[in-house]
């Protein structure tokens, strides 16, 4: 793996080097991991999601609160590619595909053709399952019982 894949994508690459890690272990019980960690990444972006849509509709308005949902939809399409990629590492290929990236640029390049979009919402909705991994990250930091 060289710096550049890591500057691109460091969420893939570090869940990439998780499965790598947990090859060690049962198969069975890491996959068993893997699709719970999913399951509790899914429910704390859509919490998230809801906290921040209705505090930007309250804020600012409803058509900035739509552009950032629509955001934030891209951004669980591409967590929930991105898991797929994970789980059919060493089943089918080595190495994580990086087609993810077009629905981002895809959705940008529309967000900035079409007059009613407006880019950042929509990019910082995106984002919003990096902030998922952040929250997740502190809860495993000062609570690692759970």
């Amino acid at each position: 793996m060289n710096s550049s894949d890591e500057s691109i994508d460091p969420i893939a690459t570090r869940q990439e080097e998780a499965v790598e890690d947990l090859e060690g272990s049962s198969s069975g019980n890491s996959m068993e991991e893997f699709y719970k960690l999913s399951q509790e990444l899914l429910l704390i972006t859509l919490v998230l999601i809801g906290i921040i849509f209705i505090s930007v509709w309250i804020f600012y308005s409803l058509n900035i609160a739509l552009n950032y949902l629509l955001g934030a939809c891209a951004g669980i399409v591409y967590l929930n590619m991105l898991a797929k990629d994970v789980e059919q590492l060493n089943q089918e290929r080595v190495r994580l595909k990086k087609n993810r990236f077009a629905l981002l640029i895809g959705l940008i390049v529309i967000a900035s053709q079409w007059h009613q979009l407006q880019v950042l919402p929509i990019f910082l909705g995106f984002l919003t399952y990096k902030a998922t991994l952040i929250v997740y990250m502190l809860r495993i930091t000062f609570n690692p019982d759970h």
